[in-house]
């Protein structure tokens, strides 16, 4: 089926040699990182984590979220979802490269990722973060691969395959769950250390996926012949409305713990990032955007008329992605390191190369996503059949 990615449109090769043309950039900037170190990035002694990990943290989310059309689908036979299934899982995948990608970005030296294997630690929660996102990449890619050449082959999927389907169900909440408690699990960093920490980690990533899955879905259908279904669409931006709402709960339980118990070492993030803190500020803008957005993509998904046009869903989409991308995706790591154990405040803003690197990361993700679409639609299209899993 690989060859199928070899033929495409204009638009189709335009969009490939972007791609590859910001990954020839992130390279030579990796490049440079790799031979200077990570001092050319805007990470210091006090903000250990940066753009990277906050990069990672946010994409194990993405792919965790694909089990928001694979568990309907499999386990209650919600036939509206066969059409969109493989789409969640072939995001899933590349998500979970970016996300792997990313950490091999953070290292000082790439070869340590081999530590991890050549000398586990069975009581780090870095150990099973890795047993788990490799063991989510291999089920997405078997069971998404093993359904759609069953499809081209015009024989159902083999039955053995529902077991790896379920497990995969299983496995999809682990991968935030695990990444979560890197987070919550250590002591002095009073912004990540609350109970509520994996529960806000899934919520986000079950509406900020398959908020992701709505655009690339409209996408697909404007520009090929392959329409996912108006109904999966609807029932995906119902998924994104519930999982929002329960996001936004979330982090008001975080607030009113923090202020109200007036505990300084909690509530100086939430000034930090919000208000700013003895005049730094770098990140209230960011914040203040991250909240207009959420309450602009509440208003679109909440009231069901605005929810039901399809332009309005896509921009709710759009507006649910980057909020949350901002929160999660930055925010939330920064908002972390701020003020330090010793209330010093060292801010954080990625350099240019930093930022060049991730965008490298990035466009290897749509890339291989790019190609696995192709693969699908190109199927879809020769086989014409309503269900690509049945």
């Amino acid at each position: 089926m690989l060859e199928t990615a070899l033929k495409g449109s204009r638009t189709y090769w335009i969009w490939i040699l972007f791609l590859l043309t910001i990954i020839g950039i992130g390279l030579i900037f990796y490049i440079k990182q790799f031979i200077v170190g990570l001092g050319i990035t805007g990470m210091s002694r006090d903000v250990s984590w940066g753009f990277y990990i906050s990069q990672f943290t946010f994409l194990v989310g993405i792919a965790a979220s694909g089990v928001m059309v694979v568990l309907p689908y499999y386990l209650h036979n919600y036939k509206a979802f066969g059409r969109i299934t493989i789409l969640g899982e072939f995001l899933a995948i590349a998500a979970v490269l970016m996300c792997m990608l990313f950490i091999f970005v953070d290292l000082g030296q790439p070869l340590r990722v081999l530590n991890v294997i050549l000398h586990p630690t069975p009581n780090s929660v870095m150990f099973y973060d890795m047993i788990v996102l490799s063991g989510y990449l291999f089920l997405n890619a078997l069971v998404g691969w093993t359904a759609l050449s069953s499809e081209r082959k015009g024989v159902p999927p083999p039955k053995w395959l529902k077991i790896f389907v379920i497990i995969s169900i299983v496995w999809a909440p682990s991968i935030h769950t695990v990444t979560a408690f890197l987070y919550q699990g250590l002591p002095g960093k009073h912004f990540w250390m609350t109970a509520i920490m994996a529960a806000r980690f899934l919520a986000s990533a079950f509406s900020s996926g398959p908020a992701l899955l709505i655009i690339l879905a409209l996408i697909i259908r404007k520009f090929t012949k392959f329409d996912p279904g108006k109904e999966a669409i609807q029932a995906l931006g119902k998924i994104v409305t519930y999982f929002m709402i329960t996001n936004v709960f979330f982090l008001g339980l975080e607030f009113f713990t923090a202020f109200y118990s007036a505990i300084p070492a909690h509530t100086h993030p939430f000034v930090y990032l919000y208000a700013g803190l003895e005049g730094y500020n770098k990140l209230v803008p960011l914040m203040w955007l991250s909240n207009i957005l959420a309450i602009i993509s509440l208003v679109l998904l909440v009231i069901p008329q605005l929810r039901r046009n399809e332009m309005l869903l896509a921009i709710a989409s759009v507006c649910v992605f980057f909020s949350l991308w901002i929160d999660k995706g930055f925010g939330l790591i920064v908002g972390g390191f701020v003020p330090n154990s010793f209330e010093k405040i060292t801010e954080y803003w990625p350099t240019i190369p930093e930022v060049l690197i991730a965008l490298g990361v990035w466009s290897i993700g749509f890339l291989v996503l790019t190609i696995l679409y192709k693969i699908a639609v190109s199927v879809r299209e020769e086989v014409g059949s309503i269900d690509i899993h049945h």
